[in-house]
């Protein structure tokens, strides 16, 4: 199956890797990915909390034939949606075989939409070319410290079978992401790398993630502030500061363009960024207020 290729106009209709198509084109995430390959220290994913907006939380888990039916139920009343991503919540490799039969499934039902895939990036290498052949033209990788002693403050485990812990644990996924960062480079994709700013822990290291992978020629950096998440190690460490945010980006600035719209988007979110709601068993019905539901490009 031939590959829609990314760059040109696919990224101006992206609206997370171009700021300008935010207000015209939205996005619908398909949470098909239950389970995780690592554990974060400040990540707590729910499956049925309608309540909270944030990564990692969703209404529902779907199969991947659910998803593509929900994605042809949005589209039928959204005719704004440019982008079916899968974003969680748990990583979309490390169920690799439910992750690809979405893709294939929503490549076959809508040949011109935007493909888009998040991950840690642990698992991502093994599966370039099939996404290159899936024509998934845009990959966020999450990379949160390119230093293994900052990263084994972040990450409780990584891998599994077993799992590994402290700085072995942070160093495997360390080069993980970098062998998936030089293959997307190599492969053409448009690539987002996101960095959830932990204040205390790698506000300061910012800057050197910014560098590393820059030598990627990276498209977008996205600096997120950690969100405090009850029952999780980082659950009394307070969020980023917006000035705080704000030095760190013109930082970031120097070595790779920075993105400052995120809205943080859960793991079922669907329509625009600026008018987006939880959908907890989504009927496809447009919501009232919704330009997107209604069909409005403005």
């Amino acid at each position: 199956m031939g590959g829609h290729p990314a760059g040109g106009s696919a990224f101006h209709r992206h609206p997370c890797f171009c700021a300008d198509a935010g207000t015209r084109f939205g996005r619908i995430h398909l949470p098909v990915a239950p389970a995780c390959n690592i554990q974060c220290s400040y990540c707590g994913r729910k499956h049925d909390c309608v309540n909270e907006s944030r990564p990692g939380v969703t209404s529902e888990l779907l199969e991947p034939a659910q998803a593509v039916d929900r994605l042809k139920s949005a589209m039928s009343r959204m005719p704004c949606l440019s982008v079916a991503g899968i974003a969680g919540p748990g990583d979309p490799f490390c169920t690799p075989d439910a992750t690809l039969l979405t893709l294939e499934s929503c490549r076959r039902a809508f040949p011109d939409i935007l493909l888009c895939v998040s991950s840690n990036g642990y698992n991502v290498a093994p599966y370039l070319k099939e996404l290159k052949t899936l024509g998934v033209g845009f990959i966020t990788i999450t990379v949160n410290a390119v230093n293994p002693d900052i990263g084994s403050r972040i990450y409780r485990w990584v891998g599994q079978e077993p799992a590994l812990h402290g700085r072995e644990g942070a160093a495997m996924l360390l080069d993980r992401q970098m062998e998936a960062l030089e293959g997307l480079r190599a492969g053409g994709f448009s690539v987002k790398v996101n960095t959830v700013v932990i204040p205390g822990v790698n506000d300061e290291h910012v800057i050197d993630i910014a560098r590393k992978v820059s030598v990627f020629k990276v498209d977008r950096m996205n600096l997120i502030g950690v969100i405090p998440v009850a029952g999780t190690s980082l659950a009394c460490t307070p969020p980023p500061s917006s000035s705080l945010m704000a030095r760190l980006r013109r930082s970031a600035q120097a070595f790779v363009p920075q993105m400052q719209h995120c809205a943080r988007c859960r793991s079922d979110a669907v329509g625009l960024l600026h008018d987006d709601k939880p959908q907890p068993g989504f009927d496809g019905k447009p919501r009232p207020n919704s330009s997107c539901a209604a069909g409005i490009s403005r």
